[in-house]
Order: structure tokens, then C-alpha cells, then sequence
């Protein structure tokens, strides 16, 4: 390699140098976390401060009440100054209307850094207040924990109206499931042949070691198993039932 090679790939060397190292004086990376404290369902996303091409880190979809859990990453100034902000890209989805389409809410929120608790940056949490704004706190602490900075403290509370909404999809499933293992039985009784050939032609797809030891769908002792099998799933289905309907909100 000659001379002005040699100086070129230097040059670049230090070029590199120069903009690393001072980034890497300016900025930390550290464990990225979503909270939400609404019944809407939320994701958000951050990006670089210098490169706002490149994203950083985000949370994917964070259910009602819930949290993300520990993804990566964000970069957070090494040494915070009043006026420390993040551009954060944030989706929401309202509940829609019974008849209405699922919507889709975007936002680009500049969020104010507080100053660190302890003098240096600590993970980056990223709340949707029950208000539905978007806050950050810089905190090593979980929300549960008495050292928690943030404004509102502890984890998401459902709401008693969102509660309900979930008893209630619970209660429909079990009602269903009571309901479809009746009328199986009633079936059985009725049609014996007919629903056993419905049964067993499922189960030759879908489980046909279930049918070792029986002759055919007329076999007495299939009908049997059949019926005894409804039978232990509508009782179940009848206790978890009982046991919702003990819990409602």
C-alpha cells in the first residue's frame, strides 16, 4: 500500500474517531419499556436523535391495562439538561363503534426527559397515561417500587367498565360451550349412528390413535366413549360457568 492509501485509510480512521466517540460521550443505550394505562390497545417506536432514519427501539402492541415487557433499545443523553426531549412515534386503537371499522391513530409526541433520579440515565419507560398522553420516565425501578419516580405509581388497574367487557367475553364462551356439548348429547341420543359417523370421521382426521380398539362409528362401545366424553365436558363446562359467573366485576 503507498503513501497517499496509507493516508486516506487514516484519515477515514479518524474521521470515524471523531464522530463515535463524541456520540458515544453524548449518549447511552439503555432497556427500552411500554406501559399502558388505557383500554386502548398501544405500540410506539423511538428513533436515533442524529440518524432519524434509523429506529431505535420499540414496544409492539401493548394490550389494555398491560406492559411490553423489556425490549431495545433507547438512546438517552449520557448527562441530562433541562429541555432533554424524545421524539416518540406512538398508534393507538380506540374500541371501535359495534358496527364500525377498527381505527388506527398515529401521533409523533416530542416528550419531555425529567431529570434523572440518581444522576445518570436509568431504563427508558414509556407510558400511556390514563389521560392518553404519553409520558417517559428514566428509572431503574419498576412502578411498583417505592423508589418508582413516575406520577402515577404501581402497575395498570383495569377499569371496572373494562372488567366487565372481559367477563363477559369469558361468560359467552363457556355459555357456548355448555350449549354445544348439550346438544351433542342430544344428538347422540336421538341419532346415536349418525352422530357417532360425524364424530368418527372427524377424529380419523384429527386423532385417529383415539380410535384403537373400535370397530366402526356403530360400535356400541364407541357410542359409549362418545357419551361418556360429552358428558365429562359439559360438567366441566358447567363448573367453569358457575365459577365465572361467581367472579363478575
Amino acid at each position: 500500500m503507498g503513501f497517499t492509501s496509507k493516508f486516506v485509510v487514516l484519515a477515514i480512521a479518524v474521521s470515524a474517531a471523531v464522530y463515535v466517540f463524541p456520540r458515544e460521550e453524548k449518549y447511552v443505550g439503555v432497556n427500552l419499556h411500554g406501559v399502558n394505562h388505557t383500554a386502548d390497545t398501544f405500540s410506539f417506536y423511538l428513533r436515533d436523535p442524529e440518524k432519524p432514519e434509523r429506529i431505535t427501539g420499540g414496544s409492539g402492541l401493548i394490550d389494555p391495562y398491560g406492559g411490553s415487557g423489556i425490549t431495545c433499545c433507547a438512546l438517552l443523553p449520557r448527562v441530562w439538561a433541562p429541555g432533554a426531549r424524545l421524539q416518540i412515534h406512538t398508534t393507538h386503537y380506540p374500541k371501535p363503534p359495534p358496527d364500525g371499522k377498527r381505527v388506527e391513530i398515529k401521533q409523533t409526541i416530542q416528550a419531555e426527559i425529567p431529570k434523572y433520579l440518581e444522576g445518570q440515565p436509568g431504563e427508558l419507560w414509556v407510558l400511556r397515561m390514563p389521560d392518553g398522553k404519553v409520558e417517559v420516565v428514566s428509572s431503574n425501578y419498576r412502578p411498583d417500587h417505592q423508589r418508582w419516580p413516575g406520577k402515577v405509581k404501581g402497575w395498570p388497574v383495569p377499569s371496572i367498565e373494562y372488567r366487565r367487557e372481559r367477563w363477559e367475553l369469558y361468560r359467552k364462551i363457556e355459555e357456548a360451550d355448555v350449549r354445544t356439548f348439550t346438544q351433542a348429547l342430544e344428538d347422540l341420543e336421538t341419532s346415536p349412528v349418525t352422530s357417532a359417523q360425524e364424530d368418527w370421521e372427524s377424529m380419523k382426521s384429527h386423532r385417529p390413535q383415539d380410535l384403537n380398539g373400535f370397530s366402526g362409528p356403530d360400535d356400541p362401545l364407541y357410542v359409549a366413549e362418545r357419551k361418556a366424553s360429552y358428558m365429562r365436558a359439559l360438567e366441566s363446562s358447567k363448573k367453569n360457568l358457575q365459577i365465572i359467573m361467581e367472579a363478575k366485576p
